[in-house]
């Protein structure tokens, strides 16, 4: 018996490979078929099933264009319907793989659906948990993402899940392991550990929503306390899961579409196109296509897309550092923006090189803005992390309008004013501050390094410090919403 987990940073996403005889399980997959295809090849092993342990929100899988490309049966948990072939499991049956087996455990919670496969090994004992977005290190699954207006509430999932891990889950032994479906970074959870994987005696021990005397009133409390609106693309992710998608063949042929300067303008006009530059943010500052938007490839770079771009079908073309370019139209299919058109051969040089108009964005260090502070030049200085972050500790004259909301803040800020602006390390900041100048706002000056510069840097009035754990909920709640 064989079991890896394939961890993927950037979507704190987890999916797995089971083998044993020569036959293979793939839990989760991510929407690009390729690695799961050459690992199959490798090993020399055929695809049986595709479990999926609930309808993902976060990201598109990849499980139906698996199973075209391999004839495996794509596995769901009881309650899901979907407009392609599946095997709907029961709870309690039990699916073979080799000479192990998978017992289907019907977990609702998460999602109604939501369904966690416990592994048996060669000699019939449990081994591990694929717990999908029910359990996760340290936290489990948010229970808001499925309700139904006038049916189901999110306190009617809290409940579910209540008793689904406490009938299906913690009455399994301690050395069971558990393998969960995010780590930290993912917003299917509040507080997930950055481990990815433990046993489930140690969640006993260690995970608040585990506790032996909770009783079902405390845990929905617990669990739907601080909850901030989801991504505006998880419910369409979900629905691409539920209804299908585009081959993903197609959509990295189409994203691979080369276009010299002329050409780019040319099929930004046609189609209304946006332009989504990914290069380092510095690199952007110096110099970009006008209008122009900036999310940086190397930081949590599919999320912010979905939480910006409100249109999947969204046409955009590429600025990518050279050689990334598939990497970009694939990071994108991930989260459902499979409208990517083409991208800027060679680079921003070759838009240079074609004499053609850049913007650019004035970045400051940490150490001049104490300066203009001292001298009264700095009027407006936005932090534009998140709500937590800012109560944390905060420059006294700054207000907070965290990206993750920039699309309802806008009425706040005046094109008329000079902005500037900060985040935790200087990668969120200068997303905002390209999506301000596309908006047409002319006077604005980054702060290179964010706040972690301004802590080292700059002498200017802060805050106390308070741990972030430390600060009650309801001052969170009430920040975030006022942030909303």
């Amino acid at each position: 018996m064989k079991v890896e987990q394939i961890y993927t940073g950037c979507l704190a996403e987890a999916a797995y490979y089971i083998e044993s005889e020569g036959e293979a399980v793939i839990i989760d997959p991510l929407r690009e078929t390729q690695p799961y295809l050459e690992k199959l090849a490798e090993n020399g092993s055929k695809l049986k099933y595709i479990f999926e342990t609930h309808f993902h929100a976060d990201f598109v899988s990849g499980h139906i264009d698996l199973a075209e490309k391999t004839g495996a049966t794509i596995v769901y948990g009881p309650t899901a319907k979907t407009t392609f072939d599946i095997h709907q499991a029961k709870d309690a049956e039990v699916l073979l793989l080799g000479n192990v087996s998978f017992k289907v455990l019907h977990t609702p919670g998460h999602t109604p659906e939501s369904t966690t496969y416990l592994l048996k090994d060669e000699d019939g004992e449990d081994f591990a948990i694929f717990t999908g977005d029910t359990l996760f290190i340290g936290d489990v699954g948010r229970p808001d993402l499925a309700q139904k207006s006038g049916e189901v509430t999110q306190e009617d999932l809290a409940g579910w899940l209540y008793d689904s891990l406490r009938e299906k889950i913690m009455t399994l032994s301690d050395e069971v392991i558990v393998y969960p479906g995010h780590g930290a970074g993912s917003a299917c959870g509040k507080n997930m550990s950055k481990e990815t994987w433990d046993t489930l005696g140690r969640q006993k021990q260690n995970n608040y929503a585990l506790r032996t005397d909770m009783s079902k009133a405390e845990f929905i409390r617990e669990v739907t306390a601080g909850l901030t609106p989801p991504p505006q693309y998880f419910a369409k992710n979900a629905k691409m899961n539920k209804s299908g998608y585009d081959s993903i063949d197609e959509v990295l042929e189409r994203g691979a579409t080369p276009f010299s300067a002329d050409e780019l303008e040319m099929v930004v006009e046609a189609e209304g196109a946006l332009v989504l530059d990914v290069r380092n943010e510095q690199e952007f500052k110096d110099g970009f296509i006008p209008n122009s938007i900036f999310i940086g490839i190397d930081g949590s770079f599919a999320p912010w897309v979905g939480a910006l771009i409100p249109d999947l079908k969204q046409a955009i073309v590429l600025v990518t550092p050279e050689g990334r370019e598939e990497e970009v139209v694939t990071r994108l299919a991930r989260v459902g923006y499979d409208n990517t058109l083409g991208y800027l051969k060679g680079g921003i040089e070759a838009w240079k090189a074609a004499g053609k108009e850049l913007d650019t964005i004035e970045s400051i260090d940490a150490a001049e803005l104490a300066k203009r502070m001292e001298a009264d030049q700095v009027e407006h200085l936005l932090d534009v992390r998140k709500p937590t972050e800012f109560i944390s500790q905060h420059a006294l004259v700054a207000e907070n309008i965290p990206l993750d909301y920039i699309n309802n803040n806008m009425h706040k800020l005046n094109p008329q004013h000079t902005y500037y602006l900060h985040c935790g390390g200087g990668y969120r900041s200068m997303v905002f501050a390209s999506i301000l100048r596309a908006r047409g706002f002319e006077n604005l000056i980054d702060i290179k390094g964010g706040w972690k510069a301004i802590e080292a840097e700059a002498n200017i009035a802060k805050t106390d410090f308070a741990c972030p754990t430390s600060i009650p909920q309801e001052v969170i709640d009430e920040a975030n919403a006022n942030a909303i």
